[in-house]
């Protein structure tokens, strides 16, 4: 085992969450994360990388409003088989909005971009035949898949009855909140897939640290990243900018549920006045029931005076 001396997060360690999208991505492109990456990417798609290239790794622009702000780390690969595949690497840290429980906009959203992803490689001069594999991996905070025990999905092109039919576009998504079993494991029998989702998802956090300091005495590059996330938090400007995130996550989540609110009160405002004019409809209908009511009340009472009236005539014409 390699000499973890030095690589231990310290009990009153104040770190950034590496559940952060921007922090995970400013994590694995620092210049010494290649070990990590490299660590990361074998772990998850279950295959020897032997080297990555990271390609557009500039962070994104400063402007939290700006549309295509996007944290996500796009690399080459190349594994010990000689395959030289492409891998965009990503942490889903903020929850879609949904109106149904099927999960339709992560999900549409999810594959719209790993199709484009695979479409977006080099292919004048290239054969069909040539084109590199493309695996999206996405490491997600909140449950994608609620009936499903596994906290880690794999899907590729496939038939009906489960052949596959193209290994080009694979999807993989990591429910780091599926974790509950893995912490109740002992550290030498965690894999290093649970290892990875748990130090990225309970490395900030100190009711956890223990476990964390143990997995990094079982895994090295763990140890590695844990040195880097303890670089990047003692950066006040990443600091600084992870508050200005979370304030604006913060203030829209805040309006949100304000125009939620706003929109639940309206609408009950409607359904009230709607109620009033039923209510003021159905008293009019039953007035006029009423009215109906003493106007056939009226008539029978004036049929009965002239039937009786009639009865008192032919009587006294039947004495005469």
């Amino acid at each position: 085992m390699a000499n973890t001396q030095g690589l231990f997060i310290d009990e009153d360690a104040d770190l950034l969450p590496p559940s952060d999208d921007r922090i995970f991505k400013t994590m694995l492109i620092h210049p010494d994360a290649k070990q990590v990456l490299i660590d990361i990417i074998s772990t998850v798609i279950e295959q020897k990388v032997v080297d990555v290239q990271i390609r557009n790794n500039e962070l994104p622009t400063m402007d939290l409003e700006e549309k295509n702000e996007r944290f996500d780390v796009n690399c080459t690969i190349e594994t010990e088989k000689g395959f030289k595949d492409q891998v965009n690497v990503e942490m889903s840290s903020t929850e879609r909005v949904e109106i149904k429980k099927d999960r339709g906009n992560f999900i549409n959203k999810y594959t719209y971009y790993a199709s484009d992803y695979h479409s977006s490689q080099k292919s004048v001069g290239v054969t069909y035949k040539n084109l590199v594999r493309t695996y999206q991996i996405t490491f997600s905070m909140h449950t994608v898949f609620p009936n499903r025990h596994d906290f880690a999905s794999w899907f590729s092109l496939r038939t009906q009855d489960g052949e596959q039919f193209s290994d080009q576009i694979n999807l993989i998504i990591v429910e780091l909140s599926k974790l509950n079993e893995a912490l109740t494991k002992p550290v030498d029998q965690l894999t290093s897939f649970e290892k990875w989702s748990l130090f990225l998802k309970f490395a900030p956090d100190p009711v956890h640290r223990n476990l964390i300091n143990d997995i990094i005495t079982e895994k090295e590059e763990i140890g590695m990243a844990a040195t880097l996330l303890r670089e990047i938090s003692q950066d006040e400007r990443e600091r600084a900018i992870l508050r200005s995130r979370r304030m604006a996550e913060t203030d829209r989540i805040s309006d949100l549920l304000t125009s939620e609110e706003k929109g639940k009160i309206k609408g009950e405002q409607l359904a009230n006045e709607r109620w009033q004019v039923i209510v003021a409809d159905n008293h009019a209908k039953l007035a006029d029931k009423d009215a109906e009511i003493v106007n056939k009340n009226t008539e029978i009472e004036l049929l009965r005076l002239q039937i009786a009236d009639l009865q008192a005539k032919n009587r006294e014409g039947s004495v005469r």
